[in-house]
Parts: C-alpha cells; sequence; structure tokens
C-alpha cells in the first residue's frame, strides 16, 4: 500500500516573454513519512530546476489508487462510493474513497476510472471528478 503527500514547490522561472516568475507547484510522492517526503522531493526536483527553490508545503493525501494513463497530462481527482448492503437495517450503506487518474479531459478521466475498476467484485459509483494542480507524480523506486 502506498503512503502519498502532497508537496508544494516554490521557486523562480523565466517565462515566455524572458520575465522571471514565481512559481508554486504540486506533486505526489510516495513516502513513508514526511521526512522522506521532503527528501525525495529534494532529489526528484533538482534536475529540473535550476537555482534555488523551497518545499512550501507538505501534507498527507489520502489516496486509495492511483489510475496512470500515460496519454494523459493531468491529474484528476475522483471521489468514488462503494457501495455495500446492510443487512441488518436494510439499507445500502456508501464508503468514499479518493482515487486519482492522469488523462487528458474529463471524459477521459472517467473512462479510466472506469477501466481501472472493471474488474472490481464490489458494486461503485463515481459520485465526483475534479482537475487538480498535481504536476507529477513520483513512486517510490526500489535502488
Amino acid at each position: 500500500m502506498y503512503n502519498w503527500f502532497q508537496c508544494k514547490v516554490k521557486y523562480e522561472r523565466n517565462g515566455e516573454d524572458g520575465a522571471i516568475t514565481k512559481v508554486n507547484e504540486a506533486y505526489l510522492i510516495d513516502a513513508l513519512s514526511f521526512t522522506e517526503a521532503e527528501e525525495r522531493i529534494n532529489e526528484e526536483m533538482k534536475p529540473y530546476i535550476s537555482g534555488e527553490f523551497m518545499v512550501a508545503d507538505i501534507k498527507r493525501a489520502r489516496i486509495s489508487e492511483l489510475f496512470v494513463n500515460e496519454s494523459g497530462d493531468k491529474w484528476y481527482r475522483c471521489k468514488v462510493n462503494f457501495i455495500t448492503l446492510d443487512e441488518e437495517k436494510g439499507i445500502e450503506k456508501r464508503v468514499a474513497s479518493t482515487m486519482y487518474a492522469q488523462a487528458s479531459t474529463l471524459k477521459e478521466a472517467v473512462d479510466v476510472i472506469e477501466k481501472g475498476m472493471k474488474d472490481s467484485l464490489s458494486d461503485y459509483e463515481i459520485a465526483s471528478v475534479m482537475e487538480t494542480n498535481v504536476m507529477d507524480v513520483f513512486r517510490y523506486k526500489s535502488e
């Protein structure tokens, strides 16, 4: 099981017109602790940023599943409700779960979730899909 942290990185970069602009970008990191998340985001960002940068914020991201789609360029946060039946009370119970899908459009994100969930034995419904500001996802790689 993955432990996801959302890290925000602040730095300055040259814009299209040559002007220096301040940028604040979010990334998802798979790590065991806040300390490891900070260390890993620093290592991952070094090759891409010239000059100084700062890890401005780290917070735990409660993500149950991550669906990668190489053709996608954005990350979407999807709330998926798993539907179970409470036999004692005779009512349906919904348990919410957060999933991320990589896609180019909202419709494609829904398709990616449905494709990833096709082998699921549980009944589910997609309650919401929202585009995030996450630029990239860094999974743990063993040495």
